[in-house]
């Protein structure tokens, strides 16, 4: 595309925020370089890549480039022989690691993210290059000992020297017979010798080679004779270490020459991750989202045939559909969203409407948003935008006033538009800002129409802002070409921002300078001045305006009863769902209630069945048996007699709630708990009861003490049944032992021969210390998993002990 057209969208501006949110210099650069394509499977790879790095950001928010460098300069230098710097190594090394760490990563979820795993397996691991880096560069940038035994040994010897130096210089210095020559008690270098401060007085007292005077003269440096041969092995050994390190340098930077090409590949293809991230980086920045392309069947077919392009133009400009889109250089929480649509019934838009309405942002967005998404970035639009590839966008936009080349405004548009006309073909996208403008008005808007007939008939898509009523009813009446608004408020007399397609804009002079107080009759003469044509035209236009208002808003009427309607049957569709899984809930509990039951009998009779096996029931045991009965009747106390008070028969109707009564067909007395019409409902025990009327026929007073039986052995008390199945999903590791704990003994006591433990599945847990929990108590006799119909791994059965 032509980057002067680039250049009046702002893409530039788009780029260079994009390169903020790049790590290195490397993918920088790629970012500000960045172009539309129109290769449909280039740009579907770039959108995939940056819809992918989205995801896998929101994932892994960590994941980058890490500590990696653009180390093609190095390469570059290495690759001539010019020595590399232990800090170039390091970055280098830094690259490596990066590099590799990210490659195995993106390798880790490849089927998440298919098109920057392959990204990342274009970089290329070079572990004997890393681990040569790392034993000869220490972090601190320094040329480590573990480089060579070479510079291992000639720095032991070099500290050990230096180190015998250092104590001879300092007894010299401290020493009674010197220390009152000693300008101060210090040690330090000139020249790469060691030397002592000396008063300048005191020259001679000390013999030794002078290196050096202060600037007052009144201190002079030597190099004390006795250490003098030392200095000389200390310069020695120095030298030597440099000419091992330049060695181990050289040594080094051929093995990044050596590598140069791998080196760079791997740049490169950490530059295509890095870019991939900071497009989703700024997608997210900007409420991005990534835009369907659309892409006609004939142009998938034959793509290098200029014939099969051309005649995908129809089926292509059916799809440009922006909704609610924003300009992604203004503030978003500011900005007015858009939606725009073009293609199908109409391929030119004529926007119309007041000055600093809109207009020319609503061009700019179009073409800014088409070419952002053809340079593989999301657009600030709502999800399920479309844009079709266009061969090219153009634009004339702006003022192309031009004092060196002695263009006037008028000369500079007309001077793109016929650069437009000869370059545009079906499958570009024209943008024309005031089109016709800077001219004689009834000139400029013939020519206008021109234009646009032109457009039309060559099935060229534009967007055309424009001020002449003229167009707006070239518009209005020609088929292909529709009408767009920017609205304005009278009231306020500011614009709304608001683009309606399908409606011209109206002229608002009379009305603004109305409201602004201007004479009536000034306006009224004014209006007598307008040519009738335009004066029924413009009323033409504001009838068809609120024609179409009172049908957007009978359309936004039937559209919210439909969606209430529908809202009714998704909350009947909801009810019916819940309904029929409780009915499913309840026959399932019901069947798992028989079930137990089923189970209980099955132990009952299995333990009947083996008693009477084991035992050899005869006349003698039946005998002794009863005489062991009689003799433990005969040693229990005498029950204490209780006597129940007599019915009193009772009329129908005298019977009250808590009233005592007596239940015949069970022999006991009960307490009324309610009572209607047809009868009441009695507590027997723990049992409850219903009785009919007729049976309400006898009352008898309430008990003085509960008559008790005498109890003749410890017994197990009955409880309540605590249901056959215990849920321990979402607590703790004690909260769900105690639950536990206190279930099993009170299913016990109920005589649950079976209970299921529902504990989930989850990471396994939960499951593990239950089981392990019911292994070692003393109630449950056995567990086992549950089959799938019954929860499969998220529950536990448990056989517990008969009583």
């Amino acid at each position: 595309m032509n980057p002067k057209y680039l250049r009046a969208l702002e893409l530039d501006k788009i780029l260079a925020r994009l390169a903020t949110h790049t790590a290195f210099a490397a993918s920088a650069e790629r970012a500000r370089a960045l172009a539309p394509v129109t290769d449909p499977e280039i740009l579907a790879r770039r959108q995939t890549e940056t819809t992918e790095a989205v995801a896998l950001l929101d994932q892994h928010p960590e994941t980058g480039i890490g500590g990696a460098r653009d180390v093609r300069g190095y390469t570059k230098n290495a690759r001539i022989g010019a020595l590399l710097a232990p800090t170039d190594l390091i970055e280098i090394r830094q690259t490596l690691i990066a590099a590799r760490t990210l490659r195995r990563s993106l390798g880790r979820w490849d089927t998440l993210y298919p098109r920057l795993a392959a990204r990342a397996a274009a970089m290329i691991e070079l572990p004997t290059l890393e681990d040569a880096i790392a034993r000869a560069v220490n972090d601190r940038g320094e040329i480590a000992d573990t480089a060579s035994p070479e510079l291992a040994r000639i720095r032991h010897e070099l500290n050990a020297m230096r180190g015998r130096l250092m104590d001879k210089l300092q007894r010299l210095i401290t020493s009674a017979a010197t220390a009152k020559y000693i300008q101060e008690p210090i040690i330090t270098q000139r020249d790469g010798r060691y030397v002592i401060p000396l008063r300048a007085e005191a020259k001679g007292r000390i013999p030794g080679i002078v290196h050096d005077t202060s600037a007052s003269g009144a201190t002079i440096f030597i190099e004390p004779l006795p250490v003098v041969e030392m200095g000389n092995r200390v310069r020695e050994l120095e030298r030597a270490e440099e000419r091992e390190i330049e060695r181990i340098l050289r040594e080094l930077t051929a093995r990044v020459a050596d590598n140069a090409d791998a080196l760079d590949a791997t740049v490169d293809a950490l530059a295509e991750l890095d870019l991939a991230f900071a497009k989703a980086k700024y997608s997210v920045a900007m409420r991005g989202t990534e835009p369907e392309i659309v892409i006609a069947s004939e142009a998938k077919q034959s793509p290098s045939s200029r014939a099969g392009i051309a005649s995908q133009t129809a089926l292509a400009m059916t799809s440009l559909h922006l909704i609610e889109a924003r300009h992604p250089l203004l503030d978003p929480d500011q900005v007015v969203p858009i939606t725009v649509q073009l293609g199908g019934a109409f391929s030119i838009l004529v926007i119309t409407g007041p000055n600093t309405g809109g207009k020319t942002v609503t061009l700019k967005t179009v073409g800014l948003l088409a070419v952002m998404a053809q340079c593989g970035l999301h657009i600030p639009a709502r999800a399920g935008s479309r844009l079709p590839i266009f061969s090219g966008v153009f634009a004339d936009i702006g003022d192309e006033q031009s004092i060196e080349q002695s263009l006037s405004t008028f000369s500079g548009h007309l001077k793109n538009i016929i650069e437009i006309l000869r370059d545009a073909d079906a499958r570009a996208l024209v943008l024309f800002d005031e089109l016709g403008a800077g001219t004689d008005p009834i000139e400029g808007s013939a020519l206008a129409r021109a234009i646009l007939a032109n457009l039309l008939e060559r099935k060229i898509p534009a967007l055309v802002a424009t001020h002449y009523a003229e167009l707006k009813a070239f518009a209005q009446i020609t088929p292909g070409v529709q009408n767009a608004s920017v609205e304005f408020n009278v009231e306020t007399l500011s614009p709304t921002y608001h683009l309606t397609i399908g409606l011209p804009g109206q002229s608002n002079a009379f009305a603004i300078a109305t409201r602004l107080g201007l004479d009536r009759a000034l306006i009224e003469q004014a209006r007598a001045n307008v040519a009738r044509g335009n004066v029924e035209m413009e009323t033409m236009l504001a009838e068809i305006k609120r024609a179409r208002q009172d049908a957007a808003a009978a359309q936004a009427h039937a559209e919210l009863a439909q969606r209430d309607a529908e809202q009714r049957a998704r909350d009947a569709r909801r009810i019916a769902r819940e309904t029929e899984q409780a009915r499913a809930d309840i026959l399932q509990r019901a069947r798992a209630d028989a079930q137990a039951e089923i189970e209980l009998a099955r132990e009952e009779l299995n333990r009947l069945r083996q008693e009477w096996r084991a035992v050899a029931v005869t006349r003698d045991f039946v005998a002794n048996a009863q005489s062991k009965l009689d003799e433990l009747a005969r040693e229990l106390p005498a029950p204490v007699a209780r006597t129940m008070p007599a019915p009193i028969p009772t009329a129908p109707g005298q019977v009250r709630v808590s009233d005592y009564v007596w239940v015949a067909r069970l022999n006991q007395r009960g307490q009324v708990i309610a009572l209607d019409a047809s009868g009441a409902d009695v507590q027997v025990g723990n049992f409850r009861v219903r009785l009919k009327a007729d049976e309400l026929r006898e009352k008898i007073s309430a008990p003085e003490i509960p008559v008790e039986p005498v109890v003749s052995a410890v017994s197990v008390p009955e409880v309540e049944s605590p249901g056959i199945e215990v849920s321990l999903r979402g607590m703790r590791a004690d909260e769900a032992l105690d639950t536990l704990e206190k279930y099993l003994d009170r299913a016990y006591l109920a005589g649950l021969p079976y209970v299921r433990i529902i504990h989930g599945k989850g990471t396994g847990t939960l499951r593990k210390l239950a089981r392990d929990a019911m292994r070692q108590h003393p109630l449950v006799a056995d567990i086992r998993e549950a089959q799938q119909h019954e929860g499969g791994e998220g529950v536990t059965i448990a056989k517990m002990v008969s009583r």
